[in-house]
């Protein structure tokens, strides 16, 4: 074995030539946040949807360590799904609607603040992160597997950069 040093892809694409300018969210973009306050009024079914906010248009990456969320569902046993509904891509070609294409299950059963870096593999892998491209922004929201009591809570922000 013998000591490396390699570059990220990112890095790399700087030092050719030429050079390779990286997108603004993955170099010099600008950081926003999208805060949302939920409080469920009655009763809601398992499978109860919470749109968060809306996600302007354009490239548009979430910081899921940076995006973050108050909880409390009275619900034994609660999870959620994070994920989008379904949108246009910049391209034009419909993305399908992904309830928990951001977070997959998480467990809420207790009260307390959450992040929205996810929690599969194919998300660890791109840092938490996500990247949407659309025509005309994206729409985010929670999916509850529980019933939803009413005055359960959910307040946060999303944080992500724009170019």
């Amino acid at each position: 074995m013998a000591v490396t040093i390699q570059n990220s892809v990112e890095h790399a694409a700087t030092l050719a030539i030429p050079t390779v300018k990286a997108g603004t969210t993955a170099d010099k973009g600008k950081l926003r946040t999208l805060a949302f306050t939920h409080n469920q009024a009655g009763v809601g079914d398992a499978g109860s949807t919470i749109v968060l906010g809306k996600l302007p248009a354009g490239t548009v990456k979430i910081i899921g360590g940076l995006s973050r969320f108050y909880v409390n569902i009275v619900a034994g046993s609660a999870t959620i799904d994070i994920g989008w509904q379904a949108y246009v891509d910049a391209n034009g070609a419909d993305v399908a609607l992904d309830v928990d294409g951001m977070v997959d299950g998480l467990d809420v059963d207790t009260v307390g603040y959450r992040t929205m870096e996810g929690n599969t593999a194919a998300t660890k892998l791109l840092g938490g992160n996500h990247t949407f491209s659309s025509r005309d922004g994206v729409v985010i929201a929670v999916k509850s597997i529980a019933a939803l009591a009413d005055d359960d809570d959910l307040s946060g922000v999303i944080t992500y950069i724009v170019d």
